[in-house]
């Protein structure tokens, strides 16, 4: 491992400060309304939302600031702990199911998402196991179907609550981990092959799916039912124009736009801040994904370049699909966007992530 050690990339953290303080503003924006018809308290989410950041940002700072290589040992604890969650939330009667998905822990509103902590715990287990076995990685047995057979037991796990969207997510920030530990391109392209024919069959299993399949492709055929959601979230991006029409002078979040603090709120952004503040926000996504990049290429440590990628490829994927979503290049999947929607348990684990890729910046040359 490398020992020199400097100051963590001055452009991670001031990107991740800054989406996270738009992101406050937003949900605030986002959900006041419907805070305040659901519950009394139009500051009722926004008040939520800050205790999350800074239970997050406590936690970016201590894995900031002690040594990354003292998580080896806890990788694979920490898996077996998540796949224990991912089990344990599938009991009906501890399960607490959401959005029609039984994917929560907890009591009343407050809870926590197993399969968020999977992500992440499965991005350091990987991160370890493939920085020990770099030299099988050429061959498909003995070097991909190991890691290729503990993701798919975790992706099972998360498809039976159903979470498509986290699942994904998972898939594709894994693969890039195992893309950079080595793994040969036919093999890869094999296994997409794969993919997609295991995406049909999903899409065939569930027929909301499909109904969300012929949304995406015409929404308008059937406005109030499938396509509701995308036609929405189109009627709140238009008219924001290149502007917007303000902070706060959003339209589509009286009770037009379903879920318009957390999967839908870059639409509420588009809207009120119109299409500068939403290229401003994307800006700062391909700031902290070029910075991240730029440290899992030049750490000389193989854990640390590894683990490095897959935090980027958590926030890299996750923005795509959300964004794809919100502007209709994507089927509704039902995923946040990082540091920006409501969310605890989302918040929280994607701020302890970026506080370990700071404590690697500190590595990078």
């Amino acid at each position: 491992m490398v020992k020199t050690r400097s100051a963590p990339d001055i452009w991670i953290i001031a990107a991740t400060l800054a989406i996270l303080a738009i992101g406050i503003v937003m949900v605030y924006s986002a959900s006041a309304v419907a805070a305040f018809h659901d519950y009394g308290d139009k500051f009722y989410y926004v008040k939520r939302q800050l205790v999350f950041a800074a239970m997050g940002i406590a936690a970016m700072f201590v894995t900031m600031n002690v040594d990354y290589a003292r998580l080896k040992k806890w990788t694979l604890p920490a898996l077996i702990a998540c796949f224990a969650l991912l089990v344990v939330v599938l009991v009906p009667g501890i399960g607490v199911v959401r959005g029609g998905a039984r994917s929560w822990l907890g009591i009343g509103s407050f809870g926590i998402q197993p399969s968020e902590f999977m992500k992440l715990a499965m991005i350091l287990f990987l991160a370890h196991f493939l920085s020990e076995r770099q030299d099988r990685m050429h061959s498909f047995a003995r070097g991909l179907m190991p890691p290729l057979g503990i993701l798919s037991a975790a992706f099972a796990l998360i498809m039976l609550q159903p979470d498509l969207g986290t699942g994904a997510v998972m898939i594709g920030a894994s693969l890039l981990v195992i893309f950079a530990a080595g793994a040969r391109l036919a093999h890869l392209g094999g296994l997409a092959l794969l993919g997609v024919a295991g995406f049909v069959a999903l899409i065939a299993a569930a027929p909301y799916r499909l109904q969300r399949i012929t949304a995406f492709l015409d929404p308008w055929q059937d406005p109030l039912g499938a396509g509701y959601q995308s036609i929405q979230s189109l009627y709140a991006i238009g008219p924001g124009g290149l502007v917007g029409l303000g902070l706060g002078m959003s339209r589509q979040k009286y009770n037009y736009l379903p879920e318009p603090q957390t999967d839908f709120i870059f639409s509420i952004l588009a809207e009120e801040l119109g299409f500068i503040g939403g290229s401003l926000l994307l800006l700062l996504f391909l700031l902290l994904i070029w910075r991240g990049m730029r440290c899992a290429i030049t750490i000389a440590d193989p854990f640390g370049s590894f683990l490095a990628a897959g935090i980027v490829g958590i926030f890299g994927v996750q923005v795509l699909m959300n964004v794809g979503v919100v502007i209709g290049l994507l089927p509704v999947t039902g995923i946040t966007l990082p540091l920006v929607s409501y969310g605890g348990s989302s918040l929280t684990l994607l701020l302890t992530a970026l506080g370990i890729l700071l404590n690697l910046s500190r590595y990078s040359r």
